[in-house]
């Protein structure tokens, strides 16, 4: 329907406190949709108060589970310091720098890591194998780039949800990539297998810790996908004592209880999901789905109206009513949706370049133009500037022409 770009290649950010970026994929497997919420500051963990999971070899108790060796993803080996040595070494100039490792990483002539969405593993692994997926991915790039004295951090994407249910268990879909600054100031994007940029709604610096936690956490979905309840446990609680305040993490353990048949223990987690972030639709979609198999049909009822209200309030369900709208070609429904979402976020840039386009569609040359300069006043990414402003460009010389 719209525009879309992707690319692979480091992405340079518009100076802003409301950064967005392309993003990456990790996979965890439970019901949700994709969490926009901000990442709450990590709380204490009292593993006493978890649950036992129960398990056909006796309980297994969350004090005694819990621990275990640290994998430390980003550990750097003598032939990963040579090679960064070989690609960079010399270089003065931090841009020029990661422009060169990265083009080493990705270069079937040097490194040529390749997009695998099961490729987990330590920067090491990846280095070793080829193969990555976002996550693991982030985990060579921040340790090279390191060595090569750059300041690189694990990134948080914030994806726009996909308002869809796929039966009782589900594919959520969470983005990582790395985020470069240098010495001057400039922030670049650097991910294996970016998304389009109409996906992403945000994002976030996210602590060593906090891609720990991630690490371990996908191995916990691995395992709860195979039925390895035990071993899920233990991965899902390495990564709760990594970064507690993650929500997601306590739907995860929700969803290994519901395994296990423990639907009083999975309600606790779901609500301890909510105690810290109260929009995590994942959490309200499971507690939905847990009353619905147990007869409860009130309280399914009621987080279904709450799940509703929840879409109402989100900026991007508008937007994906008008996309589907405008694939019709309804341009006046999707202008009405479209609006609804330029209303909710009106600081969104994609939203309001969105909006013009479907007035350009509808013949409204002025609000297109009007639109699409807040659009490139609002953009966080240099290259979505200079794509407005071509667009604006092409509206303008027809506009023009149809004097």
């Amino acid at each position: 329907m719209f525009r879309r770009w992707s690319t692979s290649s480091p992405v340079p950010a518009r100076t802003s406190t409301r950064r967005v970026g392309a993003a990456v994929v990790a996979v965890a497997l439970l019901l949700s949709l994709a969490a926009c919420g901000g990442l709450p500051a990590a709380q204490r963990l009292r593993l006493a108060d978890i649950p036992p999971l129960l398990t056909d070899d006796g309980p297994l108790r969350a004090e005694e589970s819990a621990g275990g060796g640290a994998v430390n993803l980003l550990a750097v080996n003598d032939d990963m310091r040579a090679f960064v040595e070989e690609y960079t070494g010399g270089m003065h100039n931090q841009r020029t720098r990661l422009l060169a490792l990265h083009t080493a990483v990705k270069s079937p002539a040097a490194l040529n890591v390749r997009y695998d969405p099961f490729a987990d593993g330590s920067a090491g692994d990846v280095f070793r194998s080829g193969s990555a997926n976002c996550l693991s991915y982030a985990n060579l790039f921040v340790a090279l780039a390191r060595e090569a004295g750059l300041d690189a951090r694990y990134q948080w994407m914030d994806i726009r949800p996909e308002w869809q249910r796929l039966g009782e268990r589900v594919a959520v879909r969470l983005h990582v990539n790395v985020l470069v600054r240098t010495r001057g100031g400039d922030e670049y994007m650097i991910d294996i297998d970016p998304l389009q940029r109409y996906q992403i709604a945000g994002s976030r610096v996210l602590s060593d810790s906090e891609a720990a936690a991630l690490f371990h956490s996908n191995r916990a979905m691995a395992a709860l996908s195979e039925e390895r309840l035990a071993d899920a446990w233990r991965d899902t609680l390495r990564a709760l004592q990594l970064a507690p305040g993650m929500s997601h993490l306590w739907v995860n353990l929700g969803a290994i209880y519901r395994s296990a048949g423990q639907n009083d223990a999975a309600e606790k987690a779901y609500f301890r999901a909510l105690a810290l972030d109260r929009a995590d639709h994942s959490a309200m979609n499971n507690l939905m789905v847990l009353y619905d198999a147990t007869g409860r049909e009130e309280e399914s009822a009621y987080w279904e109206e709450r799940m509703h209200r929840y879409r109402l309030r989100n900026p991007y369900y508008h937007a994906s009513l008008g996309d589907a709208a405008g694939e019709r070609g309804d341009w006046d429904a999707a202008y009405e949706h479209y609006s609804r979402a330029v209303k909710l976020h009106a600081e969104d840039g994609q939203l309001l370049y969105a909006l013009g386009l479907i007035e350009y569609k509808r013949g409204n040359f002025d609000a297109a133009t009007q639109l699409i300069e807040q659009a490139i006043d609002a953009a966080n990414f240099a290259v979505d500037e200079r794509a407005y402003r071509i667009q604006l460009e092409a509206i303008r010389e027809q506009s023009a022409a149809a004097l």
